[in-house]
């Protein structure tokens, strides 16, 4: 099971959207997994603990990954073409 972290730098609220957008993509893609929101100052403590890591593309570089963890930077965090394409391309699908 694919374990994934949405993270927002406005916070709790906004990720929880962003999770839910996710999840919903990551279904229709059939792909089975787990996925967390935060905020992207408490996601950086956490990194490590997760396949992906989905945050706005401005916020890609506070992520330390060690790992197999890939962080997706997007542009427009509600779109689901964007997380659709990126996550296909971060899995190599």
């Amino acid at each position: 099971m694919l374990k994934v972290l949405a993270a927002c730098g406005n916070g709790m609220g906004s990720s929880l959207i962003i999770k839910m957008k996710i999840e919903k993509v990551l279904k229709d893609m059939n792909i089975e997994c787990n996925v967390h929101h935060a905020s992207v100052g408490q996601a950086k403590t956490e990194t490590n603990n997760f396949d992906l890591i989905l945050v706005g593309k401005p916020f890609v570089g506070e992520f330390k990954v060690t790992g197999d963890t890939k962080v997706i930077g997007l542009v427009n965090l509600l779109s689901e073409d964007e997380i659709r394409n990126k996550v296909k391309e971060a899995l190599g699908l």
